[in-house]
């Protein structure tokens, strides 16, 4: 089994699915799909020596008369564990869930966590009734994927006007949790519970990312 490949990256093919070229030595290349958020993140990578993170996969041909085997990349281990994930929602196969992969992984664990159907119907291929099912299947599967994104919301909220915090009976770090929860979908009313029960399990002291994560179960 493939796991990993470090090598020069030759081109970058745009498409549905994109297709990365390593290659390894003179005489010999690999093609491997990626999904559209890697392949921004490569293209100015080219020529460089990048590692990607494998998994492998027979695509049927001939009405599955015969098979075809396909490697597929990720930036990371947990990009990969995640698309283990995501395809295991009915409906969503390989190649639509790397169509679908338009936003990085965190990003779309973040819209599942905050039940953000809206958010998900703008995923190429991803229908109302597919981003509802997303929503059903991978509650409490797909928290630990979500964390980038929510540290983003978080960090997000400390730009926010000294008022905006100063009208909340919270804490300062609290009423940021709340924020960047609000942030990622939440009504307040739900955003505000959550971290209260959170500021039950942490220090006094918690700041906004200790708050964020208890919250979803870090």
């Amino acid at each position: 089994m493939i796991t990993r490949l470090t090598a020069q990256l030759e081109s970058i093919t745009q498409g549905a699915i994109p297709i990365a070229t390593l290659h390894t030595n003179p005489d010999f290349a690999i093609e491997l799909l990626i999904p559209q958020y890697l392949a921004h993140t490569l293209e100015s990578k080219i020529n460089d020596r990048v590692t990607l993170h494998t998994r492998v996969y027979l695509e049927a041909q001939g009405q599955g008369t015969s098979f075809l085997p396909r490697v597929i990349g990720f930036g990371s281990p947990v990009e990969r564990d995640f698309f283990e994930v995501f395809t295991s929602v009915k409906g969503v196969g390989t190649k639509k869930a790397l169509r679908a992969l338009v936003e990085p992984p965190s990003t779309i664990a973040a819209f599942i966590v905050s039940k953000d159907a809206k958010a998900l119907t703008k995923l190429p291929e991803i229908g109302k009734r597919s981003a509802e099912t997303m929503i059903a299947e991978l509650s409490g599967k797909i928290d630990k994927f979500a964390g980038d994104a929510i540290m983003a919301g978080a960090s997000a909220t400390r730009t926010a006007p000294t008022s905006t915090i100063e009208q909340s009976s919270f804490p300062p770090a609290a009423a940021e949790a709340i924020a960047a929860l609000m942030a990622l979908g939440e009504q307040r009313s739900t955003a505000e519970q959550k971290v209260q029960i959170a500021m039950t399990k942490v220090d006094a002291d918690a700041d906004v990312d200790v708050l964020v994560q208890t919250v979803f179960g870090g």
